[in-house]
């Protein structure tokens, strides 16, 4: 169907529309055509991506003499290929209606363990190794070598590529990761360097938010964008978060032992160079006395991880003196590592601020705060000079050069912590010392001053006034849509207490209490027995949930819930956790269901959904808090109420209350979709926690469910599953239109937007 949103013709690929989707064009519009940021609240499975994706490439039609361009950022690999099969889809469409002028170019950009074809690369175990083994065939000295000795190993592909030089180009179309694998076999080009290149002709790129966030990989990625790009961060819940690990680092002892081996090995290096081409480090020294503003002009296979923080004006300055030569560099490099050494060895927890850090490297190590900001711009202008390929071994240097350059960049929102052990196992030395930044601003405040319109959208946004504070931005729209269903198929319930009337939390003084244990075995019980097909168990941590488990099955419960369902539980091993997955699925599919428990917080409880017959009720253990005696946490606390005056119970409650909406949130996915969700805490009945849920929960939420006790949740539960199995009317015959028909939204657009049947 097409229709007009004010003056943009809208594309989308289905007949029908909802009502939010509608809605949600319409603030996107308004935040376009303002050219400012936005936040947008949308619950899941109302049709997110495509109602974004349609409104931007249709607005970019619209306006052909500024096109605008969109970068789609998403979590996980496998959000990446749904939203580009999405597009697939409405690209298919537009041409269909407008002819050849509607072709876009769209592609994903991922790592090259993702995208590349070169079977003696891909071999390689780990991302950092795929990296280093195509550098080894890739960088311009070995292809160099290679002219001479043709023995020498080159990748066949990045030769082809190479060759074709002006002419390796994308057709236009949206190609997913195996459409440009697929396309590369076919011409014999490199896949990942070929999309690397294409990235700045594309309309679409879908990408990972490291490639915006984390400065390392930005400044080569995403410098070329224009700004009049429109930068989507999807599933956006946790920006702060990722935000703030893109400029953390930590350190243990073994980081610094290989940070050692790697100094002695560039030493040798070093050696061999003045013996056989002083040439080469003399040319270095001259490069770095002008300053290192010379990067633009490193071939492609040896542009590496650029420099974590520098802002662009240092970048024309000159390198210090005394770090020049690359011997001198070296000490500098030994010098720092043995004072980190020595802070490791402390016996108690320590806690300092950047400046005074500096100030004491500067006293005991003679490496004032310059040096240190220049450690990893040095560090990488020093491994091309001595032509180092197998940059997965030198990944412990690059750590220590990426703490210092943090270190001397930044003075505020970070803080040095140092643990001798971690507090859960205090009898195991573990000694580490940590950069944490505290500022979720820092990473993301070149996003937002480069870019026109940054659209920052979720489930789970609530509550939505805390993102602009924690971000440090004004949004010109700020809104949360609620969702339109002919029939309540959403029943949220919070259970206070058990069947024996004594109230249930994971809170810590009542942790132990086997009476809690009981009740939420009883009620676990209770539910196996009433609720068809899978049910999922979120947890607050994998202690606790080894703990319950433990009594379960020491009391018996368990084997009566085996009774009635197979059990399956999430661990820290990634592959266990898939495997467990598919079994669940099967068991669900065969008919008896299943249940699976998880940990808020987990892989689980992040990007997989349990819709249909996967999950028909999740039951949320306790609230989600974080562990409040880390001592990172109250470091970013104190930090937030200072800056930002954000309490500190403000924050915690705001945090824990996002991980619970986002696991429970897995249930629905699509409208035809129902749902049960259990809040188990009696904590939940408190107004100023369960109002910072998302509204198309609360909207659910009714005031005879809110202090539930597990005979009264059963009874609740066999009546809603009563209800759903009743068949009803998808357009909505009562009243309610929750599909909208292009005639419908002509009829709105003629008359009053507002008067929206909701």
């Amino acid at each position: 169907m097409k229709f007009q949103i004010e003056d943009v013709t809208v594309y989308f690929p289905y007949d029908n529309i909802y009502p939010e989707q509608y809605a949600y064009m319409v603030e996107l519009k308004r935040a376009l055509d303002a050219k400012g940021h936005c936040l947008l609240e949308m619950p899941t499975g109302t049709g997110k991506t495509i109602a974004l994706l349609s409104l931007i490439t249709s607005y970019a039609l619209c306006k052909p003499s500024n096109p605008v361009k969109l970068l789609y950022c998403t979590r996980t690999v496998h959000e990446m290929e749904k939203t580009l099969a999405e597009l697939k889809v409405l690209h298919e469409y537009q041409v269909r209606n407008l002819g050849p002028s509607a072709r876009i170019l769209a592609i994903g950009l991922s790592s090259r363990k993702n995208l590349c074809i070169n079977p003696s690369v891909i071999s390689a175990e780990s991302r950092d190794s795929v990296d280093a083994a195509c550098r080894k065939l890739t960088a311009s000295w070995v292809r160099a070598l290679a002219i001479e000795d043709p023995n020498i190993p080159t990748c066949s592909f990045f030769e082809n590529y190479e060759k074709a030089g002006s002419e390796a180009v994308l057709p236009p179309g949206v190609y997913t990761l195996q459409d440009l694998r697929t396309f590369g076999k076919q011409k014999g080009w490199c896949p990942y360097f070929l999309a690397r290149h294409m990235v700045q002709f594309a309309n679409v790129v879908v990408y990972s938010y490291q490639y915006l966030l984390d400065p390392k990989v930005a400044s080569i990625i995403s410098k070329e964008m224009k700004r009049e790009s429109v930068v989507v961060f999807d599933e956006a819940h946790n920006i702060d978060n990722v935000c703030i690990e893109a400029l953390s680092v930590s350190v243990r002892s073994q980081t610094l032992d290989g940070a050692s081996r790697n100094i002695n090995r560039m030493g040798q290096e070093i050696e061999r160079f003045k013996k056989t081409d002083e040439g080469k480090l003399r040319a270095e020294y001259n490069r770095l006395v002008e300053g290192l503003a010379l990067r633009g002009d490193l071939p492609i296979t040896d542009a590496w991880l650029s420099n974590p923080a520098l802002p662009a004006d240092i970048l024309k300055e000159a390198v210090p003196g005394n770090i020049r030569r690359a011997e001198h560099f070296l000490s500098v490099l030994k010098r720092l590592v043995q004072y980190l050494r020595g802070r490791l060895e402390t016996e108690n927890v320590e806690k300092e601020s950047p400046v005074s850090f500096v100030a004491s490297v500067t006293a005991q190590a003679g490496i004032d705060q310059k040096m240190l900001r220049f450690c990893y711009e040095r560090l990488h202008s020093l491994m091309l000079t001595l032509e180092i390929t197998d940059t997965d071994e030198f990944l412990h240097i690059q750590t220590i050069c990426d703490f210092a350059t943090l270190l001397g960049t930044y003075t505020r929102g970070f803080s040095i912590i140092i643990e001798p052990f971690d507090e859960r196992m205090p009898h195991i030395p573990d000694p580490i010392l940590q950069l944490s930044c505290h500022d979720a601003s820092l990473a993301i405040k070149p996003v937002f001053e480069r870019f026109q319109t940054v659209v920052i959208t979720s489930g789970t946004l609530s509550p939505i006034d805390l993102y602009p504070r924690l971000l440090n931005f004004n949004p010109v729209v700020s809104r949360s849509f609620t969702m339109s269903l002919t029939r309540d198929c959403i029943c949220p319930m919070v259970l206070t207490r058990g069947s024996d009337q004594r109230p249930v939390s994971t809170r810590y003084d009542m942790r132990s209490d086997p009476g809690v244990a009981r009740n939420y075995g009883k009620l676990l019980l209770e539910m196996v027995s009433v609720v068809p097909d899978g049910i999922v168990c979120f947890f607050v941590s994998y202690s606790y949930m080894d703990a319950i488990v433990n009594t379960w099955n020491e009391t018996g419960i368990l084997k009566d819930i085996m009774q009635h369902k197979l059990v399956f539980i999430e661990t820290q091993d990634v592959v266990e956790t898939t495997l467990a997955l598919d079994n669940y699925r099967k068991a669900c599919d065969c008919g008896r269901g299943a249940v699976f428990f998880s940990v808020a917080r987990g892989k689980v409880s992040e990007g997989i959904d349990f819709d249909r017959h996967y999950g028909r009720l999740v039951i949320m253990f306790g609230v989600p808090f974080q562990y409040t005696l880390s001592k990172i946490l109250i470091a970013r606390m104190e930090y937030l109420r200072d800056t930002f005056q954000i309490k500190e119970g403000d924050f915690l409650t705001f945090d824990a209350l996002r991980q619970a909406a986002q696991c429970v949130g897995r249930v629905i996915r699509s409208k035809a979709d129902y749902g049960m969700m259990i809040f188990a805490d009696k904590r939940y009945s408190r107004h100023d926690k369960r109002s910072k849920l998302p509204g198309w929960i609360l909207s659910h939420l009714r005031d005879a469910h809110l202090n539930l006790s597990t005979d009264m949740a059963l009874h609740i539960a066999r009546e809603f599953l009563r209800k759903m199995a009743q068949p009803y009317d998808k357009t909505g015959g009562s009243g309610r239109k929750t599909l909208l028909s292009q005639q419908d939204i002509e009829k709105m657009s003629d008359g009053d937007p507002s008067n929206m049947l909701f």
